[in-house]
């Protein structure tokens, strides 16, 4: 069959299909690209000649790859976007996106239009030469942050790229960003393709089972134990183990903290759950990690946020047991490695450990019941502050929180809101909530939101987004509104960067560069007035309702109105910057200057060094 590169790129894609328990669909749902030179001719002619691959238009590369992303982490890896731009600036915009792809294991497939293979004409338009190297282009920076990447110079090349892409896109262990760059005048070279390579193929996502004696082994390990805690990692969700996950926890009495991606595997009500965990967990799942002796991590990559960076497992003997279906991540912290599927090691691992009676000690589930409502009360209190004249962002998040049902769904992903709604969000299942906290890039709220309201069939989307990150990148509501996708966006305005904020307060730098404030001519710093943004008239120019409120109450109204709307909602509520959730029972590290002027700063150092002494060093 002749056809350019680029329409074999097309025509491949539409007939690619996953299949997992039996159950099997179409895997890449649809493209999304802004049509520049290096794509246009190429993928847009393609894209325009075969309908059945739907197009969708974004006002941002970087937001477009979000929007994709999201999409892929609420199918559980089981449906996906491609993403296609021009060369030079519309395809480095995707990079910093692609990174955040990669780092959550979450798969995209990137289709940069790329400069000219045959050279003659070179330097194309935005095209950056290298002197030493003139098969380099911008393209390149994607290697860092992919999974795969590849150069297409021939068309035929594609007979063997493609399978290999797809291949790592449906794989659990190995998915991430896949860039395939696409020179543009190869895009529109013909080629007489065989015709099989366009052949419907199902790609098996399988659930692979760790071997016998590691089961055993890993069975004899948890019996040993005292005082054992899981970490519930984002495998868990991804695997649909969370009712196997629930099921082992009754069984056994262990009780879970979760990650932020694992955030919701088990209800917060559950007579074993601990909430969050790490660096904004709760002091219940900290309190109880500090003294365990066995912990038992499921899908989770064991970040710095989830470890206290190395500080929060203080048994002196602590044991690490690790599921995960890669084995990097298996491995971690010395760990007793279980490799294989979480729902299907769980459910194995609790046939055994129920036949042999294993369960914790009456002494153990006291401790955790205790530790779990001394909790729940300090959650209730952030909840009920009743702080004036503006609220907290405390109560904020308590209201929203209370105001959901079991079938909506809450994204962020920066600021200072990640924290705060890892300890004190009140999930009942995996599709509740929706952090990404990998890379935690700023900007992701609303494109994201974008993708989860397109791959949700009921309930609605919240998007719980600071001011900071709605300025850094809200083109996305314009999206939204062309495709007719309803958002319920909530922005907390605290006139700057609140997280980071408080992190120099905290190190002495007493907030240096991190207020939205005018420049004082007198001064030269940022000590003037507030800066004058009218969030809801910028939002209503884009075509949503938007509303400003100050109280509780009038949220509280708000949301109602907003769920009856069709369209899209921003509301807006300012908060008061100087009322924070606090940390609890945990250290992160953050260097503090060894040398200071500052006597805060000097001081906050000779701490620093000694909470480092407390790391571990695997």
């Amino acid at each position: 069959m002749k056809l350019t590169m680029a329409q074999a790129i097309i025509r491949y894609l539409n007939n690619q299909y996953v299949e997992r328990d039996g159950k099997e669909n179409k895997f890449i749902d649809g493209v999304w690209g802004i049509f520049g030179h290096g794509n246009v001719a190429g993928i847009g002619e393609a894209l325009e000649q075969n309908k059945d691959l739907k197009h969708f238009l974004p006002r941002n590369e970087q937001a477009m790859v979000h929007t994709a992303v999201a999409y892929a982490k609420q199918n559980k890896r089981m449906k996906i976007f491609a993403c296609t731009s021009s060369i030079g600036p519309g395809a480095t915009n995707m990079v910093t996106a692609a990174a955040g792809a990669t780092i959550n294991r979450l798969p995209v497939l990137l289709l940069p239009g790329d400069i000219f293979s045959r050279r003659n004409v070179a330097p194309v338009l935005q095209q950056l030469e290298h002197t030493n190297s003139p098969d380099i282009s911008v393209n390149d920076c994607f290697k860092p942050v992919s999974v795969f990447w590849d150069r297409i110079n021939r068309p035929e090349q594609i007979i063997s790229s493609l399978p290999e892409a797809l291949r790592v896109l449906t794989d659990p262990i190995a998915t991430g960003a896949v860039t395939l760059s696409l020179p543009q005048d190869v895009q529109a070279e013909a080629y007489d393709y065989p015709d099989h390579l366009f052949n419907k193929r199902v790609w098996a996502v399988p659930r692979n089972m760790p071997s016998e004696e590691s089961l055993a082994s890993a069975a004899a390990i948890i019996k040993k134990a005292t005082n054992p805690v899981i970490i519930a990692g984002g495998g868990v969700i991804y695997s649909d183990a969370e009712k196997a996950l629930n099921e082992f926890c009754n069984n056994t009495g262990i009780p879970v903290g979760e990650t932020q991606a694992g955030k919701g595997a088990i209800p917060w009500n559950h007579s074993q759950s601990l909430g969050a965990i790490g660096v904004t967990g709760t002091s219940a799942a900290n309190i109880i990690s500090r003294d365990a002796d066995l912990i038992i991590c499921i899908g989770t990559r064991l970040s710095d946020f989830t470890t206290a960076s190395k500080t929060l497992f203080q048994h002196p003997s602590v044991t690490f047991l690790s599921i995960n279906v890669s084995p990097f991540d298996a491995h971690k912290h010395s760990s007793v490695s279980l490799i294989g599927d979480a729902k299907k090691s769980l459910e194995t691992l609790n046939y055994i450990l129920k036949n042999d009676g294993f369960s914790i000690s009456v002494k153990y589930r006291a401790e955790i019941k205790q530790q779990k409502n001394n909790w729940n009360q300090e959650v209730d209190r952030i909840f009920n502050l009743k702080n004036e004249p503006a609220v907290s962002q405390g109560e904020v998040i308590g209201l929203i929180s209370d105001c959901m049902t079991e079938d909506d769904t809450v994204v962020c992903a920066a600021g200072s809101l990640p924290g705060d709604m890892h300890k004190l969000w009140r999930t009942v299942n995996g599709n509740q909530y929706h952090m990404e906290y990998g890379y935690s890039c700023m900007g992701y709220e609303i494109a994201g939101g974008l993708g989860i309201r397109m791959a949700k069939q009921s309930g609605e989307v919240f998007v719980m987004v600071g001011d900071g990150s709605y300025l850094m990148m809200n083109s996305e509501i314009v999206t939204a509104v062309q495709e007719n996708q309803k958002l319920i966006i909530v922005l907390i305005n605290n006139h700057g960067f609140g997280s980071i904020n408080g992190l120099s307060l905290s190190l002495g730098s007493e907030g240096f560069g991190n207020q939205y404030r005018q420049r004082e001519k007198e001064t030269g710093e940022y000590t003037g007035d507030e800066l004058p943004v009218d969030y809801t008239a910028h939002a209503k120019s884009m075509g949503i309702d938007a509303v400003k409120v100050k109280t509780k109450q009038r949220l509280e109204k708000s949301i109602r109105q907003a769920r009856k709307n069709d369209g899209s909602t921003l509301i807006e509520i300012l908060v008061d910057r100087s009322v924070g959730v606090p940390g609890y029972e945990a250290w992160w590290d953050v260097p503090v200057a060894e040398v200071s002027e500052s006597d805060r700063v000097t001081k906050i150092r000779k701490e620093y060094d000694k909470k480092k002494k407390g790391e571990r060093n695997f």
